[in-house]
């Protein structure tokens, strides 16, 4: 730290904000510094700032080796502008709500350089202003009053590590219990703030001074280590481990743990399931033992109902399902569709190519001539299209199955569907099972009328939910439902390379691919070694490769899967260097060291009820309102708007990792496949991002890589008892 006989003060007001990292608040930004000609580049820790905002400086001047002369800063105080010019650039900033370049211009041609403090003491006196309305007065006058609560927020939660995205975030949570709230219990904020974790928190707790063995503390720890854990996909974690990893990650002893345990028991925010055996005992969070227990108890429930369908026999059945299709079905498709008739569960699993959708469309048409009411779903919007595409019937998304509302019953997160209001089904169609996890499949089967019959369908092979549990394998493995595999690939599923490799691949057998001779023309194979190479061969493809040899459109039609989020051919750089290559747009937001452009690709990244998009949920950026402060994306024709504050839902989706493509189909899909993967290199994983796939699969990377993929068949293991609680004869007690 320099010595006080260094430090200078200087003023001057932004002009343009060049750099901003959200996760430090470090910022580098032009200014006009009175005493100085030009423009002086300032670099340092300062939060919420615009352009033609004033600021007063103690810093010190440094020469960087590459950029030249800057302004370190060391401390900062904002001083509201008194120009006209500043305070036209100050509200055009977009950091008041209502007002933009625009609306800023006629404010300041109406008061000149009184406009702060009208807007600040004398709001009413706004409606001298041509065309602003009392919706857009009132709008202004509390995002002002806002902003103003806001700092207040903001300057004492900055010598907490804390973003000025964050900051909005609580201070809309708390308003102005806010401050009061972090100093009584900053990991609340873990609990109640999205993008706010334990880290976070933990972080500002030992600033207010908090002891590191402190209950609350450890208590908050347990539910984050739990809570990391299952967004891992465990259901559950044995006791002596958890207790081994809670004192490592949270850096206190052992010996204090199961006090905070047993206080997090008697709060109901975890399940301890059998306190005889501690040492190896099943820890949950409350929600996962509820929805785990009460998944076995439905099924049991469902499968001891009597059925509600008169008799037919195998060959009536037969005879409707392929005239109805107007096909001959295999032997396996016709048991499945004699079995569907006769059993309460079932599963049907297997890869592309094996028939599935026939078997779907055929039992359809039997459930259909019995005159049974049939309900179509899939965990996400692009599934469930596909279904409905297949069988010309609506399919819904399970959410939108379940009728989610906000303002849904207490207790029943929203789903108007549940025990008390049961889905008016005689059967229900589930796709793409391997997808759900624990929580869904609970809420949808307490939807489930105990009379109907369920069909769930899926590829057991694919990678598992991305949230906790395993929930089709588990199914399978527990024996208890009829489970139909399907194996054989049709003759003209055979004709596709895609299919075939997929298969080779599950199998263990490394794929057959070419370079573009031959009549192989679906599935290529490109030898790069270099990461760097790769990443060029990768822009190469969706930047005029694929345009000039098949027509595909680099948006519409290609997406770039990788392993990996890091690195050069990482999510994160892939997606910075494919916006680079494809979107030449020059309407652009950069928001928390975020860049996003009208025309980007992007994707959801947590469900969001209120807005009715889901995790995995693709769409386009339309729109930019600097004014509103609002972006808006298209998802399918539906424009969905995201204040500027929530922008951490959604990220660039040029590129996606495979897990984030679950449940999809895509024209055309590149992998990259490098030994730097080789921690993520699985055959379940390279399997599942292969068939994604419908009309091309690019491969690029090495032979080495590729082989590590398809040799390695050893899944990361999921803490679930799924399994053995339908095995159990015994109903399971559960909690609500």
């Amino acid at each position: 730290m320099p010595n006080d006989d260094n430090i200078l003060e200087v003023q001057g007001q932004i002009e343009k904000i060049t750099y901003f990292n959200e996760e430090n608040n470090y910022t580098v930004a032009k200014m006009r510094v009175q005493g100085r000609e030009g423009l002086v580049t300032m670099v340092g820790t300062v939060f919420s700032v615009a352009p033609g905002e004033t600021l007063r400086l103690r810093g010190r001047w440094s020469k960087h080796p590459r950029y030249g002369e800057q302004f370190v800063v060391v401390s900062y105080e904002s001083v509201l502008p008194a120009t006209v010019k500043g305070i036209e650039r100050y509200l055009g900033s977009g950091m008041i709500k209502g007002i933009g370049p625009v609306m800023a211009k006629r404010l300041v041609s109406t008061f000149g350089a009184e406009t702060l403090s009208i807007i600040d003491c004398e709001p009413d006196r706004l409606n001298e202003v041509a065309g602003i309305g009392e919706k857009r007065i009132e709008m202004i006058r509390n995002a002002w009053e806002d902003q103003k609560e806001i700092r207040d927020v903001m300057i004492f939660l900055q010598g907490h590590g804390i973003s000025p995205a964050y900051a909005v975030k609580i201070y809309r949570q708390y308003g102005r219990d806010s401050i009061q709230v972090v100093r009584d219990n900053p990991y609340r904020l873990a609990m109640d703030v999205f993008g706010i974790g334990f880290v976070i928190a933990d972080r500002i707790a030992e600033k207010l001074g908090i002891p590191k063995d402190s209950q609350a503390r450890i208590e908050a720890g347990i539910l984050y280590v739990l809570q990391g854990l299952a967004d891992d996909g465990h259901v559950y974690y044995p006791y002596g481990e958890l207790i081994r990893k809670c004192g490592s990650i949270l850096e206190i002893e052992e010996k204090d743990i199961p006090a905070s345990l047993k206080s997090l028991v008697a709060q109901n925010k975890i399940v301890v399931d059998n306190i005889q055996s501690p040492s190896d005992a099943p820890v949950y969070l409350s929600v996962f033992y509820a929805s785990e227990a009460g998944i076995a108890n439905k099924m049991k429930e469902i499968i001891s109902c009597p059925r509600q369908l008169k008799l037919v026999d195998d060959e009536e059945i037969a005879a409707w399902a392929e005239a109805d299709l107007c096909i001959t079905l295999s032997g396996r498709q016709m048991a499945a569709v004699k079995a569907s008739v006769n059993s309460k569960i079932m599963v049907i699993t297997g890869g592309p190519g094996t028939g599935k959708t026939t078997i779907i469309n055929a039992i359809i048409k039997v459930f259909n001539r019995m005159g049974q009411k049939v309900l179509l779903a899939a965990p996400t919007g692009r599934a469930a299209k596909r279904i409905t595409e297949a069988t010309g019937r609506e399919a819904k998304t399970i959410h939108r199955l379940l009728e989610y509302s906000p303002g849904g019953p207490s207790g029943e997160s929203g789903f108007k569907r549940n025990e008390t209001n049961p889905l008016e089904a005689d059967l229900v169609v589930v796709d793409e099972v391997s997808m759900v996890d624990t929580l869904l499949m609970y809420h949808f089967l307490k939807a489930l009328p105990a009379a109907a019959t369920l069909i769930l369908v899926g590829d057991v092979d694919q990678l598992p939910s991305v949230g906790p549990g395993n929930v089709l394998k588990d199914i399978i493995d527990a024996g208890c439902v009829q489970v139909i595999r399907l194996n054989e690939i049709f003759r003209q599923s055979r004709q596709s390379m895609i299919i075939v490799n997929a298969h080779r691949v599950n199998s263990g057998e490394m794929p057959v691919a070419t370079h573009g001779e031959g009549s192989l023309k679906d599935f290529y194979f490109f030898s790069v070694e270099e990461p760097e190479k790769v990443l060029e061969r990768v822009i190469s493809l969706c930047k005029q490769g694929l345009i000039s040899k098949f027509g595909y459109k680099p948006l519409d039609d290609i997406q770039v899967l990788t392993p990996m989020h890091r690195g050069t051919v990482g999510v994160a750089n892939l997606n910075a260097e494919l916006q680079k290559a494809l979107n030449p747009a020059r309407e652009e937001l950069l928001r928390g060291g975020k860049l996003f452009k009208i025309g980007d690709k992007v994707m959801q990244i947590r469900n969001n009820y209120d807005k009715d998009v889901y995790n995995g949920d693709i769409g386009r950026v339309a729109g930019i309102d600097k004014e509103m402060q609002e972006l808006k994306v298209n998802y399918d024709g539906r424009l969905v708007s995201y204040d500027f504050s929530d922008l951490d839902e959604i990220v660039l989706a040029y590129a996606i990792s495979v897990h984030k493509s679950q449940g999809s189909e895509y024209p055309v899909v590149i992998i990259p496949v490098l030994t730097q993967h080789y921690m993520l290199l699985q055959r379940n994983l390279f399997y599942t991002g292969i068939t994604r796939g419908k009309k091309l699969v690019i491969l690029i990377g090495t032979k080495k890589a590729l082989a590590i993929a398809v040799r390695n068949n050893k899944q990361q293991e999921r803490y679930t008892l799924l399994r053995e609680r339908l095995k159990s004869e015994t109903p399971v007690s559960r909690e609500s």
